[in-house]
C-alpha cells in the first residue's frame, strides 16, 4: 500500500509543479525551493547546465530572463489556450458554454482567472491544475482504501486527458520548446510534454473492464 500511495504522491507533486510554472511567472520563492530540491532539479538538465543561475542573482535572474521569457511565450507570442487550438475559428471560448468549464462545474473546481492571469478556463496551467486537484482526491481516496472512488477518480483524469490536454497541448508544448528563451521553460515544457503522455498510458493500464489494478 505505501508503494501505491508513493507512486500516487509523486503524481500529485509532478501535475502540481508543471500547473504552477505554466500558470504564471515563478518568483524568488519558488525558484528557492526549485533549486533546493534535487529530484525537481533532475527533471531540469539543460537548466542545471546554463550559467546565469550562476551568475546572477534571483531577482536578475527573474527579471531579465525567466519573466521575460514567460510573458514571450504565454502572452505575447504563443496562445495556451485549449479553444485556440480546437475551435475552427481559432477564438477563445471565455464564457460558460466552454466545454472545460462545464466539466470543471460537474466536479466543483473552480478556476481562479484573476491568480492565474488568465482570460479562460481552459488555460494549460489551469486545465494542469485540475488534473492535481483530481490526483489529489484520488490519493485521499487511497489513503483511505476507498478503491472504488479512486478508481471512478482515475476515470475522470484519463478521461480529462485524452479528450482535452492530449488533442492540444503537445502542439503548444512543442512551440514552447521551439520558442523558449531560456533553458527553464524549455526543460518545463518537455516534462509537462513526456509526462502528460506517460501518464495517459499509466491510466490506460491501470483501468480495466473490471476496475482499476493498482499494483505496488
Amino acid at each position: 500500500m505505501n508503494d501505491i500511495l508513493t507512486k500516487q504522491l509523486a503524481r500529485v507533486n509532478l501535475y502540481a509543479l508543471i500547473s504552477r510554472i505554466l500558470m504564471k511567472e515563478v518568483d524568488e520563492k519558488f525558484l528557492e525551493t526549485f533549486e533546493d530540491d534535487e529530484m525537481i532539479l533532475s527533471f531540469f538538465p539543460n537548466y542545471q547546465q546554463w550559467e546565469k543561475p550562476k551568475e546572477l542573482s534571483k531577482k536578475d535572474l527573474l527579471e531579465r530572463f525567466l519573466n521575460v521569457d514567460f510573458t514571450n511565450l504565454f502572452v505575447l507570442h504563443l496562445i495556451p489556450y485549449e479553444s485556440f487550438y480546437m475551435r475552427d475559428d481559432q477564438m477563445l471560448e471565455t464564457g460558460g458554454d466552454n466545454p472545460v468549464v462545464q466539466i470543471y462545474n460537474e466536479y466543483d473546481f473552480r478556476a481562479q482567472l484573476d491568480v492565474a492571469r488568465a482570460v479562460s478556463a481552459d488555460h494549460i496551467g489551469i486545465e494542469l491544475e485540475f488534473m492535481y486537484m483530481l490526483t489529489n482526491s484520488e490519493y485521499k481516496a487511497l489513503e483511505n482504501e476507498d478503491f472504488d472512488a479512486a478508481c471512478q477518480i482515475a476515470k475522470i483524469e484519463r478521461d480529462f486527458l485524452r479528450d482535452h490536454l492530449l488533442q492540444w497541448a503537445p502542439m503548444f508544448l512543442q512551440n514552447v520548446k521551439a520558442e523558449a528563451g531560456t533553458p527553464f521553460y524549455f526543460d518545463a515544457a518537455s516534462l509537462a510534454l513526456e509526462f502528460m503522455l506517460n501518464d495517459y498510458e499509466y491510466l490506460n493500464e491501470l483501468i480495466g473492464d473490471d476496475g482499476c489494478h493498482y499494483a505496488a
